[in-house]
């Protein structure tokens, strides 16, 4: 399959869904979920501790260290990295397993690197790629967001530099033009949508 080929897919299976900073994947991902309840959001577990309010298993499965390490070194983690060289964040396979036997859509939110390691462990997973309509248009949104400082503004525009070069790994691209079109064409996608 190519990127943007439109061609839907009918079989219950997950889906990873990547993209810059300030694309809108968030929002766009929120707006699937209600809008198809079959879909369920994966929740990556973490060695950090949690912040006020987060709860375990709905914002994050919070692990110790060693558990971590546990779930790398017995291959139950479909993904993982060290964020702002502290703590370990990554997707673990069971949940994502479970909901396939209950036939609900699992949807993995992950970065280009997370994406890169799934499509080493789970070939069939389907990947899409959410994109603003332009650089210019991803540099707006992302300024206009408000919430990183301009180095820290300029650090993700790098990073978007380079996930948007590596877009063409992935099976499908959406253009984020509007967060129901966004929604509209994943819902294509998967099948669930005209």
């Amino acid at each position: 399959m190519g990127a943007s080929d439109g061609g839907a897919s009918t079989a219950v299976i997950p889906y990873v869904v990547a993209g810059p900073s300030g694309v809108g994947k968030g929002t766009v991902i929120r707006d699937l979920l209600a809008r198809a309840p079959q879909c369920w959001l994966s929740v990556s577990a973490t060695t950090r501790q949690p912040r006020p309010g987060e709860r375990e298993g709905i914002d994050y499965h919070f692990v110790s260290d060693a558990e971590f390490d546990r779930l790398i070194d017995s291959g139950e983690m479909l993904e993982w990295a060290i964020v702002h060289g502290r703590n370990r964040y990554g997707t673990p396979r069971q949940p994502v397993v479970d909901m396939l036997a209950r036939g609900r859509i699992p949807i993995l939110e992950v970065d280009l690197d997370g994406a890169r390691q799934i499509r080493r462990s789970w070939p069939d997973v389907e990947q899409i790629f959410v994109d603003a309509p332009s650089w210019e248009e991803l540099v707006h949104r992302l300024r206009g967001r408000g919430t990183e400082d301009a180095a820290e503004q300029e650090r993700r525009l790098e990073t978007a530099r380079v996930e948007r070069a590596a877009r063409d790994e992935f099976d499908h691209v959406v253009i984020n033009d509007s967060v129901s079109g966004a929604t509209d064409q994943l819902l294509r996608i998967m099948g669930l949508g005209q």
